[in-house]
């Protein structure tokens, strides 16, 4: 039996209720595009095993479950909250221990140690490299506004730069899809700041 649209249906519930009005970035809307990308990377990636992309799913849905306690270091308290929750569904020690390590690896800055960390990493920050970058990101934007991470739109700017600058995609799928894309998006915020010669 699929267990995953009982744990779907129990986490999108659970945040619906419990992640703050003022997270315009890190919402259900987040998560599900997520769990979207995650799938559709998987799958150009060639993971077939009914285990892996289990796994890799309810990472997805657990990874920012850590928003509604705490803002910083959240991927600690998601990993808590998966730890306590999955058993239930039928979760073996070693399956959460893997659940744990892919939310682990979408923390800034991203560190995989496997493919699917890689893929999971990869779908969290897909928007890098796609059309919507500016509406997501200005969603961001108010959500950083809100926790004081910046203070106006030039500092926002130059962090998006930063990030931008240091990011990486890990899977061949996403270097293919969004690269470029993300590369043009650089520039462009680049030549709003004037900082292209």
């Amino acid at each position: 039996m699929d267990v995953f649209p009982q744990i779907q249906k129990h986490v999108i519930g659970k945040l619906q209720k419990g992640l703050s009005e003022k997270l315009t970035y890190h919402n259900v809307a987040h998560t599900l595009d997520v769990l979207k990308q995650a799938v559709a990377i998987a799958k150009k990636e060639g993971i077939t095993d009914a285990e892996d992309m289990l796994l890799l799913k309810v990472s997805v849905l657990y990874h920012d479950t850590g928003f509604m306690y705490a803002y910083h270091d959240h991927e600690e308290r998601s990993c808590v909250v998966a730890t306590e929750e999955l058993p239930a569904f039928g979760f073996t020690a070693a399956q959460i221990e893997k659940v744990c390590n892919m939310i682990r690896a979408t923390k800034v800055p991203q560190n995989p140690q496997n493919h699917l960390e890689q893929i999971i990493c990869d779908a969290d920050l897909d928007y890098l490299g796609r059309p919507g970058f500016f509406e997501t990101g200005n969603n961001l934007y108010k959500e950083f506004l809100e926790q004081g991470i910046v203070t106006n739109f030039k500092e926002w700017n130059m962090l998006q730069i930063r990030f931008l600058e240091s990011h990486q995609y890990f899977t061949k799928t996403s270097l293919k899809r969004r690269q470029k894309v993300k590369s043009d998006y650089l520039q462009s915020i680049k030549e709003t700041e004037g900082l292209l010669n």
